[in-house]
């Protein structure tokens, strides 16, 4: 086990992680059926998002909760689905990593799978 501390790293643990969502039946319909991700547009998003989230390099540039309100509408997004994606995130970072960097990766996760389930709650509420 290594620890979390480069691009390289985040690119190992994002793409790994990836390998695991599409597979899975609770989530991967969102990327393979519903959104039919460009992996080759998202991946780099996802390790740029990682990269300033970990390590304050500022690479990404995007919403994410504006990404995600327009896929909430055509197919809700429910707290079972962030769960999933949480536990799923946080078994392929206990796979591969160990040390400061990989407790923050769960610990950010975990702060943005609540929010997002409740963002997506809420917007689906007033609609």
């Amino acid at each position: 086990m290594k620890k979390l501390e480069s691009r390289e790293d985040i690119e190992l643990l994002v793409n790994s992680f990836y390998k695991k969502v599409i597979q899975d039946e609770t989530i991967g319909f969102f990327f393979k059926d519903i959104i039919k991700v460009n992996w080759e547009k998202h991946l780099p998003k996802m390790y740029s998002f990682w990269e300033t989230i970990l390590f304050g390099q500022m690479s990404y540039k995007g919403n994410p909760m504006a990404v995600h309100f327009p896929i909430n509408e055509l197919q809700a997004m429910e707290k079972k689905h962030f769960e999933q994606w949480l536990s799923l995130w946080k078994k392929t970072i206990e796979e591969n990593f160990v040390g400061e960097n990989a407790d923050m990766a769960i610990y950010k996760s975990e702060n943005i799978a609540k929010l997002m389930a409740y963002k997506m709650e809420m917007a689906r509420k007033l609609n």
